[in-house]
């Protein structure tokens, strides 16, 4: 995918979420729309850096992780105007249409799907298990070395 069609596909993903933010978590749709901008130029920023020979030999995620993780640090100077502004976007809003992109990507490849056949099952049984488990795990030891519980 070309540079300024993914730029496009992020711009129009971020509608997408702003109207599920106004509609379902009742936040202004333009509040919506500016915690998504930001959102979209870390995005941007990230897959920028990604594409820079020398750099494209790890993941977009990567990069984007990096870039949110620099500018919501108390390093940047702008960190508290960027964490109040993002503070808008409900992460189930952000989590919809990723879904339903993952959703379209498995039927896109549902003969490779069914060549795996019954074996994806506890494969995946195990594996979300295993992450729920540990997740709750930490969860309760954080939980429990914070005071809270």
């Amino acid at each position: 995918m070309k540079i300024f069609e993914t730029i496009f596909v992020f711009i129009l993903v971020a509608i997408i979420m702003a109207a599920g933010n106004t509609v379902g978590y009742h936040i202004d749709f333009i509040s919506s729309l500016e915690a998504l901008a930001v959102l979209v130029i870390i995005s941007i920023v990230g897959f920028l850096i990604s594409k820079l020979p020398g750099f494209n030999k790890l993941p977009v995620i990567l990069w984007v992780s990096v870039i949110a993780a620099i500018v919501s640090a108390p390093i940047f100077p702008y960190h508290k105007e960027v964490v109040a502004i993002t503070d808008q976007v409900s992460l189930l809003a952000v989590c919809t249409p990723i879904l339903a992109y993952a959703g379209l990507a498995i039927g896109k490849d549902l003969a490779l799907f069914k060549n795996i056949s019954w074996r994806i099952i506890p494969v995946s049984l195990a594996v979300f298990s295993g992450t729920f488990i540990f997740a709750a795990i930490i969860a309760q030891v954080t939980l429990h070395w914070e005071g809270v519980i």
